[in-house]
Parts: C-alpha cells; structure tokens; sequence
C-alpha cells in the first residue's frame, strides 16, 4: 500500500506519474493509458465546475459501463462531488426513488449525457483545467444503492478514507500486475465493478470494461484481449466453464479468478481448473457495507474447502452470538467486520445505519453488522453459513439454504439451484435450472444431504431468475415455487 492520497482520484493521478503510458481502460471502441484517463477526467471536471456541481453535491448516472463512465468517475472525484452510478437495467420506480434519496444536482441518462459529453470533447480538445477543488478524506466518494431487504434501494455512503483503504488491501491481497488484463463483465453501479477499476489502477492494470459483451463471444472477447484475471460470480463462472468445454480455441492466458456473490460449487472450480491451466480461483466474501471482509491467498485457493479465506489486512472479523458475546472457533453466530473499511452507514437512513453500523461498547470502533452468519476456524479463516433468512428449521434439524444448493449444484447436469425454505404454506422446496426430471434431482440430493434436509418439492426451469449482480432472484424463486405447490 505504498500510493499515497486518499481521494479517489490520488490513485489515478499515482498511477500517472508511475506509468503514464501505460494501457489504463479499454472498451468495445477504444483504449486509453492512464495519462490519456486523466487528461479526460480533467474535461469532466472542468465541465462539471462550468455547470454548477460543488463539493459534496451528488452527481447520478445511469449509464453504460464504459472510458466515458470511468472518466466521469474520476473528474466527479476531483470536482469534490459523490459519484452515484445506477444499473442501466433499473426500473423507473426504483430509480425514482434513488433521485428522491440522493437529492442530486445532476441526473445524467443517455439523453442527458450526450450534450455533456460534447462539453467534455471540447474542454479535452482545449486543454482546459478547472481551479482544484480541496477533497477532505471524510467527504463522500461514491453513493452505492443497493437493494436487500428493504423496498426501496438504500444507499451504501462510500468515503474517500474507506474506498481507497479497501482497495489497497485487497490490492495487497489479490496483487493485480502491470501486466494484468482485467476482463470485467459487470457495471459500475455495482462495488464488484467499480472497485475493479480502482483495482486495475493500484495495479497499473488495463482494464477491459466488457459489460456490453454478447455471451456467445465471451472466450473469443477474452482471447482478444489476452484477459488474465476475470471477476466471477457463479452464474458467470457456469457460463464461462460450460462454453470452455465447447469451444476448441486455444484458452485465454487466465492466471486469476476472482469470486463473489455466493460459493462457487466444486464442480464449476474444477472445470475453470480443467479450462484454463495453473488458474487460480479466489473465493471471496464481502458486503458493500465494508467492500470485502475476507479473501482466499491466491496462493491457497485449493486449501480449507468451503473456505472464504482470511479478513482484509487490517481488519478483523468477530463472530457474535444473539446477545452479542464473542463465540469461539468453531461455532456458528452472525459475522460481524470491523477495519477501516467499515462504512460509516446509509445515506439519509438512521434506523437502517443505527441497526447495521455500532459501535463497540468497549473500543468505541464501528463495526459492521453483516446479518450473515458463519464461523471461523482455529486459524482465522471464514466458513459462512448463510443469512438470517437463508436458515431455518426443519423436522427437528437447523439447516441453511446454502448446503441445500451447493448439493444440488454437485449434481451433474444441475446448472443453477436455489432452495426457498419453508412457509406457512408449503414445505422446503428447491428450483433448479436442469435437464434433468424433478424426481431425479431429489433423488441425486438424497444421496447427499441428510433425509430431513432434502427437499419436498423440487421445480425445473429452463431459465434460472437472477438479479443484475447475478445472484438468485429469491421472490422470483418463491413465486415460481408457491405457484407449482398450489
């Protein structure tokens, strides 16, 4: 963690004066090096400060991922405003309801961003520069609104202080190269995305923003570009290995994925081994709360299965049982991070901030309670167990939907699951994405869970429901499930 500077943008600058010429961001259209990035994130600025946007003001865009957004990013950061990126995806109810929360000065959609682009062009040809703005470590970088269990999205606060410390740990961690081509399938609006630029950054890595990517081009797109570290999450992961296994091409020169979301089932790891040789496959775990709570050393990914590895440099994790006493390893109670990443809470949500964020009645440090649960072994390593809402009890036995689906996810020819635990109305039940018979999957989980974990009822689907971070969209899981047991 050597850069120096906690503003956004210092690690961009960093990167100039280290390798200025160097591949910094690429895209379906074209290249920048990292002196090019800047000299573009100094048109923003400049045209951002003509149109009235000062420090602390909040900036939305809903974009697509691509240099545009990234310089965007970076001359939001040194105007001194927070930089509020929304999935292009989201609905008009949902987005309506991001304005109303973040209250900005500037809403940018493609109709808006257009004009302001040709300002931007013109401020670049022109070499203007606007005066610096003076950014304090406590100010407001990034508002990331994300969904959970609440109705509205709620808006994760990310100041300059903890972005740039998380990233630099998981820098630390990952140690993305300066020849490294990040290969990143998903958008700005989710932290997946959005640290990976500050990521490649830390690295002097490129980055290739490939959210726009048709899937049937994928491995031919990642041998274009000679991608070596990929971030995953499963359903990317599944897709990647299932096409390896039908492409004849040569591979592409792989050395790193990165994994998020949910665990990877063995059987995808081993065929992304299989795909790509003297691959490594990081599993991860975090919450945009606090970025990343732990992570796999590349260099043990085939060590302490189930595993999510190690926290953060810097940081610890603290498993609590209900009443808020520490439990020893091995047992299993919520998993609670605490660091310099921790974010300091919700924006304009006190009573979800005061439920998630506390301090600690004895160090008075803010803690983050995740309402994930896990445990940690003699070691320090993380194994997570599932949500609140992801464990239940059934027939005498507690259990989590997360062993449920990473048994059914060993079943071969099983390309997605997700178990919905039980209601009022109906018993454990699980959906699956598969050729195969309902009668065959539970006869294939029967094999491996034990009689009172194996569902009642289990319902096939051609095409598995996720949401735009590619996770189980369980409502929509639920409601395919309660309309198939009526």
């Amino acid at each position: 963690m050597n850069d120096s500077g906690s503003a956004v943008h210092a690690l961009l600058d960093a990167a100039v004066a280290d390798a200025p010429d160097a591949p910094a961001v690429r895209d379906r259209v074209g290249r920048w090096t990292y002196a090019e990035l800047a000299a573009w994130s100094h048109a923003v600025e400049t045209v951002l400060a003509r149109r009235g946007v000062r420090r602390g003001d909040r900036v939305v865009v809903q974009l697509p991922t691509d240099r545009a957004l990234v310089a965007l990013f970076h001359g939001t950061s040194r105007r001194g405003a927070v930089f509020v990126p929304i999935n292009p995806a989201m609905k008009r109810f949902h987005f309506d309801s991001v304005v109303a929360n973040a209250d900005p000065v500037l809403v940018l959609r493609p109709d808006e961003f257009g004009p302001l682009w040709t300002e931007v062009e013109q401020a670049h040809a022109d070499g203007e520069r606007a005066a610096a703005t003076a950014v304090e470590p406590d100010d407001i970088a990034v508002l990331v609104y994300t969904s959970g269990s609440t109705a509205a999205p709620k808006g994760v606060i990310g100041p300059h202080r903890q972005v740039t410390f998380a990233s630099r740990a998981i820098q630390q961690v990952l140690g993305y190269r300066r020849d490294d081509v990040v290969f990143c399938r998903f958008p700005m609006s989710w932290d997946y995305g959005l640290y990976k630029v500050l990521l490649a950054t830390l690295g002097r890595s490129e980055i290739v923003l490939a959210d726009a990517e048709s899937d049937l081009r994928l491995l031919r797109r990642m041998r274009e570009v000679g991608a070596t570290v990929v971030p995953i999450v499963p359903s990317l992961a599944s897709m990647i290995a299932t096409l390896a296994e039908r492409d004849a091409g040569p591979a592409a020169p792989v050395r790193l994925f990165t994994n998020t979301g949910a665990a990877l089932p063995d059987s995808t790891i081993s065929k992304l081994r299989e795909a790509f040789p003297g691959v490594r496959v990081v599993r991860q775990f975090g919450q945009t709360e606090c970025k990343r709570i732990t992570v796999m050393p590349p260099e043990q990914d085939r060590d302490r299965p189930g595993s999510s590895g190690l926290p953060l440099p810097g940081t610890s994790v603290h498993i609590l049982a209900a009443d808020g006493t520490a439990l020893p390893a091995g047992e299993i109670g919520e998993i609670v991070a605490a660091g310099p990443h921790v974010m300091p809470g919700y924006w304009r949500a006190p009573e979800l901030s005061a439920r998630a964020f506390r301090r600690d009645e004895t160090t008075g440090q803010l803690r983050l309670h995740t309402g994930d649960y896990g445990r940690l072994d003699e070691d320090g390593y993380l194994y997570f167990e599932g949500r609140r809402d992801d464990m239940f009890k059934r027939k005498g036995i507690r259990m989590s939907t997360v062993e449920i689906e990473a048994a059914a996810m060993d079943i071969p020819g099983v390309r997605a699951a997700g178990a919905i635990p039980p209601s009022d109305t109906r018993d454990l039940a699980l959906c699956v994405e598969s050729d195969l018979p309902p009668t065959t999957v539970l006869k294939e989980l029967a094999k491996r869970l034990e009689p009172q974990k194996v569902p009642a009822l289990c319902h096939v689907v051609d095409e598995f429901p996720l949401t735009a971070h590619g996770k189980n969209a369980t409502k929509e899981l639920a409601l395919l499930v309660e309309g198939v047991a009526k």
